[in-house]
């Protein structure tokens, strides 16, 4: 973007997730003067009502995304408790067998994940838990 251009976005909640985060990219267009301008809120950094209606549909996008944080932070935890809440079921010990045998054999990393149709992470989880420093 050019000084005297304007960035459009629908909602100011779209554009940063935190209130620092929407100040310094306000102050980083102002210093190219470049205009923001959200299409369902009526806020233009161009004005001084602007910039202050601007900070504080922030703060309320930044508390709105809190919340919903813990909320979802409680449910996992509740669901935890009832026992419905498992995670990941755990790789097969023929499954880390295999790695094992594979990157003896001289196996790349991506080559045993790839084959093996596993993330590259898993395969250096197991072999941390099986020889330690990887």
């Amino acid at each position: 973007m050019r000084a005297g251009d304007t960035l459009v976005i629908t909602r100011i909640d779209r554009i940063a997730r935190s209130v620092l985060d929407l100040q310094q990219m306000v102050k980083a267009f102002n210093e190219q003067e470049i205009l923001l301008t959200a299409l369902e809120q009526p806020i233009s950094t161009g004005s001084a009502s602007g910039k202050a209606f601007l900070d504080m549909l922030a703060v309320f996008a930044e508390f709105e995304l809190n919340i919903r944080r813990e909320r979802q932070l409680e449910g996992i935890a509740a669901a935890k408790a009832a026992g419905k809440y498992k995670g990941r079921k755990p790789l097969s010990n023929t499954i880390k067998q295999q790695v094992i045998t594979m990157h003896s054999g001289h196996h790349r990393v991506t080559q045993i994940a790839r084959e093996l149709a596993i993330s590259r992470n898993s395969v250096y989880k197991i072999l941390n838990e099986e020889h330690g420093n990887y």
